[in-house]
């Protein structure tokens, strides 16, 4: 018989993970990010105590390294026990990050944990808080680092359970953004194998790849670099008696990776480029539910600033005065502009271009000729390259890709010649 219960699906806690690059960052910034993997496992805690689900499942990479920090693993103890008292039980694999054969205290798990073995594919098991049987708990954890082996594909339900949840870390699909560990499809997941829910972890990005049965990626619970942008936490998954299954996505995350960008558009100074870009920090700030932020901003469109960007120094000095500005008090939530790039270009009226009897005219004709005409295009590359291409050192580095030069480093070209003209007229 089938009824109701909730859990909660999170994965890729990586505990105490470094963050690194930071040595200029100011104290209270380093301390913030230090402490967020725990924060969010803090959160995680009280999220689930406060939500009343029945269970969590965890699906690896629950520590950094493979070696994992004392104090971790103290720390996952510690709140496990706080889910103990309130009868909420745990389901574990470990992924790549944090295999079974790294080196581990010797600690006593609580009762209500339970950690899946790596020679085979195990079941246990889940309750509701009441005692009623809620489901059975699949998973397979990681022996060592590396993975290669289909592990989905051992798989099997066992037909006697009310609901199938799958837990798997692996890659489905083949994300090149991370590594090709335990591989699969999403077919066949979805394809007959009987589940109910996937709960996946190692891609950290949350996704939802299909639903009944549902296929999904909780992403990790922190954000730790510029390429983990947005809000991280967990899914709290909702099942009806009638097996209809809502997911809802709780943020678990202390300090928050965005980027913005800013039009450079109508800026006529570098001072008043500043105040709009405080004014970009403080909405930003407004709008991230309470958490800092860790921010990076790109400088976009055309306006008369663009030849100043051009120069990285001048980008530099603005990214510190931006770092330097912004006061900070103990407690409240903060931004710190990691990054500033500007992707600008010059003003220009490319109609006003085409029939133009000047030099930028004519070299925007031969652009935008060249850009019409693929073989022209690239009788035109090879010609202007072939010094570089017959270089002895340049030429064994780029051979294989002098016939393949994309259509971008034309329009690269034609933005930084043209652009750069102009703008000399102009000063």
């Amino acid at each position: 018989m089938t009824v109701s219960f909730r859990f909660i699906h999170a994965a890729d806690l990586h505990l105490d993970s470094p963050f690194r690059g930071l040595a200029k960052a100011p104290d209270h910034v380093r301390e913030a990010l230090t402490e967020s993997t725990f924060a969010a496992l803090r959160q995680l805690t009280g999220a689930a105590i406060r939500e009343q689900v029945d269970f969590i499942v965890l699906a690896g990479d629950l520590f950094d390294e493979a070696d994992r920090s004392l104090r971790a693993q103290l720390m996952l103890v510690r709140e496990w026990e706080k889910l103990e008292e309130h009868g909420i039980a745990v389901f574990i694999i470990h992924g790549n990050h944090d295999p079974l054969n790294g080196m581990r205290a010797a600690l006593k798990l609580p009762s209500n944990v339970h950690v899946f073995g790596a020679d085979q594919m195990e079941y246990k098991p889940a309750y509701r808080r009441s005692g009623e049987l809620a489901a059975f708990i699949y998973g397979r954890s990681y022996g060592t680092r590396i993975m290669t082996e289909n592990m989905a594909a051992q798989y099997q339900i066992q037909p006697e359970a009310p609901f199938h949840i799958a837990l798997l870390h692996g890659n489905v699909d083949g994300d090149g953004s991370h590594d090709p560990y335990a591989p699969c499809t999403l077919d066949e997941l979805i394809g007959g194998k009987g589940f109910d829910y996937w709960a996946l972890g190692h891609i950290h990005h949350r996704r939802v790849l299909h639903t009944y049965p549902h296929v999904v990626y909780s992403g990790n619970t922190q954000g730790r670099n510029p390429r983990e942008t947005g809000a991280k936490g967990c899914y709290i998954v909702d099942v009806s008696a009638a097996r209809a299954t809502e997911l809802t996505f709780l943020p678990l995350d202390e300090v928050r990776w965005l980027e913005h960008s800013c039009s450079i558009e109508a800026v006529a100074s570098e001072q008043e480029l500043l105040q709009q870009l405080d004014m970009v920090i403080e909405q930003v700030l407004a709008e991230a539910e309470g958490r800092s932020v860790m921010l990076r901003l790109t400088l976009t469109g055309r306006g008369t600033l663009h030849q100043k960007l051009s120069d990285p120094v001048v980008v530099r000095t603005l990214l510190e005065q931006l770092q330097e500005g912004r006061p900070y008090a103990s407690g409240e939530a903060w931004v710190l502009v990691h990054g500033l790039e500007a992707n600008t270009g010059a003003e220009l009226n490319w109609l006003e271009l085409a029939s133009e009897d000047s030099f930028a005219g004519e070299l925007y004709r031969l652009s935008e000729k060249l850009a019409d005409d693929e073989a022209l295009w690239r009788d035109f590359a090879k010609d202007a390259l072939g010094t570089i291409a017959g270089h002895a050192k340049l030429g064994r580095l780029m051979q294989g890709k002098w016939d393949e030069l994309p259509k971008r480093w034309l329009e690269q070209a034609q933005e930084l010649t043209v652009g750069t003209l102009r703008g000399n007229d102009r000063d």
